[in-house]
This record gives C-alpha cells, structure tokens and sequence, in this order.
C-alpha cells in the first residue's frame, strides 16, 4: 500500500503518463566528473546549467531544476559504473525531462541508451547554459503539459 502512495505521489508532482501541471517542477540531470583532474569542467557544467536555469521557465511555468551527479569514480576520473548510475538515478525520477551528459564523448555513448530508452534526451558537448537553454526553448514550442516529451521530441535520437 505504501508504495502504491509514494508512486501516485511520484506521478502526481512529475510530467509521468498524465503529464506535468502548470508550475510543476522538472528537472534536468546533468552529469560530469565533481573530483579529480576533469572536476573543473565539471563544476563549471553544473554552475552553468543551474545559473541558466534560475533565469527561466519553461512552458506554463514549469519550475526547472538543475541536478548535478557526479560521474567520477575512486580516481578522479569518471568511471562507466557512475556513468550508468548517474543515467539510472536520472531515469528513476518521473520529473526528469533531460539529461546532459558528460563533457567526455566516450562517456556519453554509455549513458545515451539509457536515459534514450526511458524517453528522455540526452544533450552533450554544450556547455551547461546552452544545453538548458535548449530545453527551455523545447519546452516552450513543444507541448508544456508533456515537457519531457517535448524535450524527447526536439532532441532524441
């Protein structure tokens, strides 16, 4: 019964089958190595994509979120295990409408399939302000009430 509720609840306050309520809160994961030699890159794609974030909505109003994951693993550098993680975690999260992918090319090809198969796009090689800038504008000329398909629509494969 509990997991019947936290589900409901989970659909209800996400852009899941029913869609996503005026003003409602979605979120972009972005995923990039936070420690190591490449953490500089990383922190500067998270600060980014959060500072283009607070600047505007997207479609009815939606509150857009940025969630910053970090890709590295014991080294330093990132790993293809906390690339997956990251892409699941992304995955798991009905309010989810984008996922910006790591910096590397190579890291992008191990969670690309992932989040792709949930129906959610990835958006690589852009710096953190141009990728959510992008999926503002994919929120704002696609249907808002399904941002995620929106996003989907605009930048899937």
């Amino acid at each position: 019964m509990l997991l019947l509720v936290v589900g409901l609840l989970a659909t209800a306050n996400g852009c899941g089958e029913e869609g996503a309520a005026a003003g409602a809160v979605v979120r972009v994961y972005v995923s990039a190595p936070l420690r190591g030699p490449e953490a500089g890159a990383g922190r500067r794609l998270c600060a980014e994509a959060r500072e283009q974030a607070r600047q505007g909505k997207g479609g009815e109003g939606h509150e857009l979120r940025v969630v910053c994951l970090d890709a590295s693993g014991d080294g330093g550098a990132w790993t293809l295990a906390q690339v997956g993680a990251n892409a699941r975690r992304a995955t798991e999260d009905s309010a989810a409408i984008a996922y910006v992918g790591e910096p590397e090319a190579a890291a992008r090809e191990q969670s690309r399939p992932i989040v792709e198969a949930a129906g959610i796009a990835e958006l690589g090689g852009l710096s953190g302000r141009e990728a959510v800038a992008r999926v503002v504008r994919a929120m704002e000329e696609g249907d808002a009430s399904q941002p995620r398909d929106a996003v989907f629509d605009a930048f899937g494969r």
